[in-house]
C-alpha cells in the first residue's frame, strides 16, 4: 500500500524505453505540454541530490510534464540528445529542445524553468486561440 501512496504523489514519470519515452512525448506534444526532462545515473551523487528537488518542482508546476531517465538505460535517448553529464536538465517544447541546465544547481534550474514555462505559456495561449 506504500508504494502506491508513494506512487500517487509523485508526479514524475520514469521513462525505461524507447517506447515510453516516444508515448509520453507525443501524448505531451498533442496536449501541449511543455516537458522538463531529468536525465541521471543511479550511481551519480549530483543526480541522486536533484531527486528531491525535481520532486518539489513537479509539485509546483502542475501542467509540465516532468519525466526521469537513466542514461545507462536508456542509452538511445540520452545520446539523441548528447548527455554527456550527469545531472542534466532539458526542457522540451512540442517535443523539440528549447533549453539545457547541466549541473545540480537548483536556482539556476527553477529561473530557466520559469522562464521556459512563461515563453511556452504564452506561445501555446497564441497558438489556441489562432
Amino acid at each position: 500500500m506504500k508504494g502506491q501512496e508513494q506512487l500517487k504523489k509523485s508526479r514524475i514519470i520514469k521513462i525505461d524505453s524507447k517506447e515510453s519515452w516516444e508515448h509520453y512525448i507525443s501524448h505531451a506534444t498533442n496536449q501541449s505540454y511543455p516537458i522538463v526532462v531529468h536525465f541521471s545515473a543511479c550511481w551519480c551523487v549530483p543526480s541522486i541530490v536533484m531527486n528531491p528537488f525535481f520532486q518539489e518542482l513537479a509539485s509546483t508546476y502542475q501542467d509540465v510534464l516532468f519525466l526521469t531517465l537513466d542514461v545507462d538505460e536508456v542509452k538511445e535517448i540520452a545520446s539523441k540528445f548528447e548527455i554527456k553529464a550527469m545531472p542534466t536538465f532539458l526542457l522540451l517544447s512540442e517535443g523539440a529542445p528549447i533549453d539545457k541546465i547541466v549541473g545540480a544547481n537548483p536556482d539556476e534550474i527553477r529561473k530557466r524553468i520559469d522562464h521556459f514555462i512563461h515563453s511556452t505559456g504564452s506561445m501555446n495561449k497564441a497558438t489556441k486561440e489562432a
